[in-house]
């Protein structure tokens, strides 16, 4: 492929952090130039125990997506971890996903920056940067009402905890139908970072319990995480 035509390499970045911190990652957003992030609310449900390693507990949670090249995100983390703090514990994670597909106009916003952005000197994190995949992000739509008891049963399948994200179907007027089975226009969206390992079991116990056909109604899917990193670590 020419230079010419050379397309950048694209990751979705998430960010998992306290609310309170999200004028921080705005404002090295805005330093950095990124383009495409989006900001909505969630809440953690994390027990107590697991809040130093995973940094979701039960506060008001910022959930942000991201859109960039994947030679920037390390630059992206290594300020962000640097105006965060690295010794606060419970500060958030950081994992990417790789894409798939992507529309050609975004695409082409990337493109006139890559040649620039390949040239940067990056000081690339050995943890973050594994190739290997080794966590996946299970997804969860369900129903309002059943995020506590769905991540309960998620939590005995293995599950360390999870962010929930209120959400509002707009595809439809009125219920939806997935086999005949309603689906209330208000809805919660679960985000369960887990082990490859563990994946498997957790999905399989709350397809069971909350799948489409229960009254929780559950969408559940998982996409493969490529990279993580806890902005808390050393």
């Amino acid at each position: 492929m020419s230079e010419n035509t050379k397309l950048p390499v694209l990751r979705l970045l998430i960010f998992i952090i306290d609310w309170a911190k999200i004028k921080v990652i705005s404002s090295i957003f805005d330093e950095e130039n990124v383009r495409f992030h989006f900001i909505s609310k969630g809440r953690g449900t994390a027990s107590s125990e697991i809040l130093d390693l995973l940094g979701i507990g039960s506060s008001e949670k910022a959930v942000i997506l991201c859109l960039e090249q994947e030679v920037m995100i390390p630059v992206l983390l290594k300020e962000i971890r640097k105006k965060l703090g690295f010794h606060n514990p419970g500060v958030g994670i950081a994992f990417t996903i790789p894409l798939s597909g992507i529309n050609n106009p975004i695409l082409q916003v990337f493109k006139e920056s890559v040649h620039k952005n390949e040239k940067i000197l990056l000081e690339r994190d050995s943890e973050f940067m594994s190739s290997e995949i080794k966590n996946d992000l299970v997804v969860s739509i369900i129903n309002q009402g059943y995020s506590e008891e769905f991540m309960a049963v998620a939590r005995e399948a293995g599950a360390t905890g999870g962010t929930v994200i209120n959400a509002r179907g707009l595809s439809h007027e009125g219920p939806i139908k997935f086999f005949g089975v309603s689906v209330q226009d208000e809805r919660e969206i679960l985000l369960i970072l887990a082990k490859r390992e563990q994946k498997a079991a957790i999905m399989q116990a709350v397809s069971q319990n909350y799948g489409i056909t229960t009254e929780a109604g559950g969408i559940i899917f998982s996409m493969p995480v490529d990279r993580i990193m806890g902005l808390n670590f050393e």
